[in-house]
């Protein structure tokens, strides 16, 4: 059954969201305040590099079954369903900063004037969902035939479309049957290919993404906790990584030691996961995400402390060349980019830095020169650090770039190099974690 959905908010998320409705069958016109953004998105253009989500846009935009505007009337009651995918990034004190939820609830609602269902995708602190209904119902002059319904999110940046026709599960969070009847309509697609739905209460559903990013991101600090073992008692962290990997229990996905996670959504997931535990008083969850964000900060740290040991205690004045800026391959995004944070630290103790990424495009940052090309950011370099590990790094020919360099020395922040390739090309190659290797 074709639905009339409209997605509030143009982010990866929303975007991406909005194409799938699209291609599941559904009309769809997703709304945005930014005016130059609805005008690329209409054009079936995108303003975000994420594989796959042009096309989309494209085919869709261009048969009038996905459009884009900046008005709230042509949504309000046009929609069967109003879907929030909207950004809750976070404040300072790690809380999540709701206002574009609120805001867009504020535009909408007053507009109201028939039943329909607004489902959230956005990640929010457990509670949030009630609070918007209760706002909503207040604000719409259909009052309590509006109702509330959470379907999070579960996309990967680099992945967001494959995950979005093809999720590896679904989440109706709802309050009555009416709701999981709409939610059933808008996912009879990828339901058909029998894709595992999880039915519950809006409080779970809020849980469910937050526990999920949480989990993952302590997977990843555990095993660079155990990569500064293997490094302080001779080990390898890679095979060790393999060996624990093939128990089922556990598995080897997010058992990659490096530079640890950033971007958009696990850094800010957890820190608000961990501000809402203290609020509800359950102090030994948040206690616990603490100590996996401390991981996480500190393995920067030992990543930029490490190059200036290699460079022999000071940084000042060298050329070193930075391989990646966005926060993991596959996309532009730049956001809590552990890559970034190590160049920072390097540029604050006086070095020259050179970066290149394949996508990722940073604003003007003093100290700092983004290049076109890897020639360009080794020619000159006293050292090169590997820190997004998109797969054109992993095919360099080591032996053509040692003219480009004035020193032959490597940091594999990502585990991903070859290090017998490099090192018969006369490089140093160092990975942390691999003591037993190097």
């Amino acid at each position: 059954m074709t639905l009339r959905v409209s997605v509030i908010g143009t982010s990866y998320l929303g975007a991406t969201h909005a194409a799938g409705m699209a291609e599941f069958g559904h009309q769809v016109v997703g709304i945005d305040i930014d005016e130059d953004k609805v005008k690329i998105l209409n054009a079936g253009q995108s303003h975000i590099f994420e594989v796959g989500l042009e096309p989309l846009l494209e085919k869709h935009t261009s048969t009038g079954r996905l459009r884009f505007t900046t008005d709230y009337t042509e949504i309000a009651d046009w929609a069967d369903v109003h879907f929030l995918a909207l950004g809750t990034p976070s404040q300072p004190n790690g809380k999540a900063d709701l206002r574009q939820l609120y805001s867009a609830i504020e535009s909408l609602a007053p507009l109201l004037t028939e039943p329909c269902l607004v489902v959230g995708k956005s990640t929010v602190p457990v509670g949030t969902a009630m609070q918007l209904e209760a706002r909503i119902r207040e604000l719409a002059p259909a009052g309590d035939a509006v109702e509330v319904a959470w379907n999070p999110e579960f996309l990967r940046e680099a992945y967001a479309v494959e995950d979005t026709l093809h999720p590896d599960r679904l989440v109706f969070g709802t309050h009555s049957q009416h709701a999981l009847d709409v939610l059933a309509e808008i996912y009879a697609l990828p339901l058909s290919d029998r894709t595992p739905v999880v039915r519950c209460d809006i409080a779970t559903a809020e849980l469910i993404k937050v526990a999920a990013n949480s989990f993952l991101a302590t997977k990843i600090s555990f095993i660079n906790a155990m990569a500064q073992m293997c490094q302080a008692a001779g080990g390898d962290v890679v095979l060790l990584a393999d060996a624990i990997g093939f128990d089922k229990r556990i598995g080897r996905e997010f058992l990659n030691a490096g530079l640890g996670f950033g971007g958009g959504c696990l850094p800010k997931d957890i820190a608000a996961l961990a501000v809402r535990a203290e609020e509800l008083g359950v102090n030994v969850l948040s206690e616990f995400i603490h100590a996996v964000e401390a991981i996480n900060t500190g393995q920067r740290n030992e990543i930029a402390d490490l190059a200036i040991e290699q460079a022999g205690g000071d940084v000042a004045g060298k050329r070193i060349a930075v391989l990646g800026a966005a926060f993991k391959p596959g996309t532009d995004d730049t956001r809590n980019s552990p890559a970034l944070t190590v160049a920072d630290r390097l540029h604050e103790a006086g070095a020259d830095v050179r970066i290149y990424d394949p996508e990722a495009r940073l604003p003007p940052r003093e100290g700092f020169t983004q290049v076109a090309s890897v020639e360009q950011a080794m020619l000159g370099a006293e050292m090169v650090l590997h820190l997004t590990e998109w797969p054109e790094f992993r095919q360099l020919d080591p032996e053509k770039l040692s003219h480009l360099v004035k020193a032959q020395i490597i940091i594999d922040g990502r585990l991903k190099l070859h290090a017998p390739t490099w090192r018969n090309a006369g490089w140093k190659v160092v990975q942390i974690g691999r003591a037993a290797t190097m």
